[in-house]
């Protein structure tokens, strides 16, 4: 190999060297600017997440009242049948049932 660069003209071998350095700087700066793509894109994606998240407990806040009156309501049904430790656990049951469903 070492032989056939030494018997390859000079202008030849300079050439195929600028040639290949060039696709190495063209490849490695595609890939760069791939990355900072994909890091920007990931950051604008969590912001609009955390916008979601956000807006979603906003809104669970003011629902929140009439879902833990149910619970309690739910909660004073079951209440009044106290039978040992099977009955307590029935009712915690219907409990987080009904908030699963609200």
């Amino acid at each position: 190999m070492l032989t056939m660069l030494t018997n390859m003209p000079r202008d030849v071998l300079v050439a195929q060297i600028y040639d290949g350095l060039v696709l190495l700087v063209l490849g490695m700066g595609t890939v760069f600017i791939f990355l900072v793509i994909l890091i920007f894109a990931s950051k604008l994606m969590s912001k609009i997440i955390m916008n979601m998240e956000g807006n979603r407990r906003q809104s669970s806040a003011s629902e929140s009242a009439p879902v833990q009156a149910a619970t309690v309501q739910v909660q004073q049904k079951a209440a009044p049948a106290p039978q040992g430790d099977d009955a307590a656990v029935a009712a915690a049951i219907a409990a987080a049932y009904d908030r699963s469903r609200n």
